[in-house]
């Protein structure tokens, strides 16, 4: 395995307090791709650690991640931290060599709420309610790895409401100023639309044993993003909501991870 470095780096002084980014760099003599990661947490708690069973993996295997802390609901809603993701993956991209990579080898992560976020950004990242025009460079990733995500916050707040799940409804509360945002700022529904700007080469890795995120939804988002035109894989394990980070141990963690490992790596040789 390689050895990993980790820093904690500032990546924007917009607001008070200032945001940053903890990137975990594997030992290499040359660029390496980079994954920008988002949490999850309901989109109202969590931070650039949450992740870092995947982060550590990940290096050791020759990815970078640089995992980013944003604002949280309910001291801010929609569209603050979709604001934040698109700046910090424009600051990634911008400083792309500084970072040990290259801007057309830098993709996104995004689990559960943070894959909502991230493929907001993924399929419209220039739209005028989320783009930072000071960040130095654009907001395009060039591949997408979702895990147990949020792809329809409007039909999770509504199977959340049928099955009484209080904190899930309240969570979508704390975020979302009312049900015509959930509807707007929808993937699925972008999709549906035909509002997508930007369809890079995606996975979805996602348990059918999850209780917050229905399974389901998984397959009708690849169905959209496939009749899109995108190129997207759908990886589904006998499993719960955040499994790999929960249990990392698993036989279903371990290949999960390799998936993840084996797209990236993938998408990276394709940029050649």
């Amino acid at each position: 395995m390689t050895a990993v470095t980790i820093q904690d780096i500032v990546y924007t002084t917009s607001h008070e307090p200032a945001l940053a980014g903890r990137l975990y760099r594997p030992a290499a003599s040359g660029p390496v791709p980079l994954l920008v990661d988002i949490h999850g947490g309901a989109w109202n708690k969590g931070d650039r650690l949450n992740n870092h069973v995947m982060h550590h993996y990940l290096a050791e295997h020759g990815i970078a991640t640089f995992a980013l802390d944003f604002r949280l609901a309910p001291t801010t809603q929609y569209p603050g931290a979709v604001r934040d993701v698109n700046q910090g993956i424009r600051w990634v991209k911008a400083h792309a060599e500084e970072l040990g990579t290259r801007a057309d080898w830098v993709g996104g992560l995004g689990t559960s709420s943070g894959g909502h976020l991230l493929m907001l950004n993924t399929l419209i990242p220039d739209h005028a309610d989320h783009a930072m025009p000071d960040a130095g460079a654009d907001a395009k990733v060039n591949y997408a790895v979702v895990c147990w995500g949020i792809l329809d916050p409007l039909a999770r707040y509504r199977m959340a409401q049928e099955k009484n799940l209080t904190q899930l409804i309240s969570a979508h509360h704390d975020f979302w100023p009312d049900e015509d945002a959930m509807t707007r700022a929808n993937p699925q529904l972008i999709l549906e639309r035909g509002e997508h700007a930007h369809l890079p080469p995606a996975m979805i890795i996602q348990g059918i044993g999850d209780q917050n995120v229905e399974h389901a939804r998984a397959d009708l988002f690849a169905d959209a993003y496939s009749k899109a035109g995108g190129e997207i894989a759908v990886h589904k394990f006998d499993d719960v909501h955040m499994f790999v980070t929960s249990t990392p141990n698993t036989d279903n963690s371990r290949q999960a991870l390799e998936r993840i490992r084996d797209f990236v790596l993938s998408q990276t040789t394709r940029a050649h």
